[in-house]
């Protein structure tokens, strides 16, 4: 039997009560034994036989305290003893299991020898081999490499479907930025040859319409950029001042471009002055025109060249980044064809080895 520090403990404890009290009580039966009478001042004894206690009968057995304390570590004794007697029949539990099971084993294994050696004994001259399989400690170097390349193949056979699509998007991101480029380039060069188209009818409607070839004192080329070519006020302003300094020199208009003007409105300055600038204008909204179809004709025309160039299979083919995804794709094919021979291979020996112990178990 085992006891635990706490079973020592609360004995100790209900031992030290139970000696407790009756020190107390004996110092009570003394002081009880001697009476005090105050008129005569003397102590009066009583003097008590043995034969009037009885000396078989304990002082506590009527203490209720102690009677407590005696029914709480009864109680908690009988507590610590049911839960070691449970304990004590699991493990007994736990460990006939374990031995019948172990029985089991040795019985199982003995009859699987015996029925092994009744079943190989007429089999010997037929089993081949290559059918028993092999032990893992000594397997061949073929089968190292089989096993690997069949690791392999199975990454690259989940990895494949990836790898397309993530090569279909790249190639298709490549042409999206190669047709983005050429559509910048096509919108430059229309730009340019926009300007420069708005910049000759500019040019042009200045001498057609007021026989200027000067404004300013400078060439019509130096005066009409491509800041200006397409500003109603800048032509306004400059024509106009070119018709008051020729007004206050005195040169003869007779045969100029704003005779016109003058044939229309005599004599009527401010006339000539608002007819001058609304043709300054339209010269300014025409070469905006000029312009504007022109960028759009030569973008439309980069662009398309642009996107051919950019789709056509050469192009696509002649990229590095194309090239190496190809190689990569032609490995990986080869990489998968090799996976599923060995695999192949694999099922076989798989099958011949179920097989062969199919017959065994029969």
């Amino acid at each position: 039997m085992k006891f635990s520090y706490t079973d020592i403990l609360l004995f100790s404890l209900s031992l030290y009560i139970l000696l407790r009290p009756s020190s107390t009580v004996n110092n009570q039966s003394i002081y009880n034994s001697t009476t005090l009478h105050t008129p005569n001042n003397k102590l009066t004894k009583t003097n008590r036989s043995l034969c009037e206690c009885n000396l078989y009968t304990s002082i506590y057995d009527n203490d209720p305290e102690i009677q407590k304390v005696m029914d709480n570590f009864n109680r908690q004794t009988s507590q610590k003893f049911i839960e070691y007697e449970k304990r004590m029949n699991k493990n007994r539990q736990k460990r006939k299991e374990q031995c019948d099971k172990d029985i089991q084993k040795i019985i199982l294994k003995d009859k699987i020898e015996k029925e092994l050696v009744q079943h190989l004994s007429p089999l010997e001259t037929n089993i081949d081999t290559d059918d028993i399989p092999n032990c893992l400690c000594k397997k061949s170097l073929a089968d190292k490499v089989e096993k690997t390349c069949l690791k392999c193949g199975g990454i690259l056979v989940t990895a494949v479907p990836d790898l397309g699509v993530l090569g279909g998007y790249g190639v298709n991101s490549m042409v999206q930025a190669a047709i983005a480029a050429g559509m910048d380039f096509a919108t430059k060069k229309g730009l340019e040859a926009g300007t420069q188209a708005g910049i000759q009818a500019a040019i042009q409607g200045v001498i057609n319409k007021f026989g200027l070839n000067t404004l300013g004192g400078k060439t019509l080329q130096e005066v009409i950029t491509s800041k200006t070519y397409n500003e109603p006020m800048f032509f306004s302003g400059e024509i106009i001042s070119e018709y008051i300094l020729k007004c206050d020199s005195g040169i003869d208009r007779s045969n100029g471009g704003f005779r016109v003007f003058e044939e229309f409105f005599p004599g009527n300055n401010d006339m000539i002055m608002k007819s001058i600038s609304a043709s300054a204008g339209d010269i300014a909204k025409e070469s905006s025109k000029v312009a504007a179809n022109e960028t759009s004709k030569v973008t439309s025309t980069f662009s398309a060249q642009k996107t051919a160039e950019a789709t056509s299979a050469t192009t696509i083919l002649s990229n590095p980044i194309v090239i190496s995804f190809i190689v990569l794709v032609i490995i990986i094919i080869i990489l998968l064809i090799i996976y599923l021979i060995l695999r192949y291979r694999r099922k076989n020996k798989m099958k011949k080895k179920l097989q062969y112990i199919k017959l065994l178990k029969e």
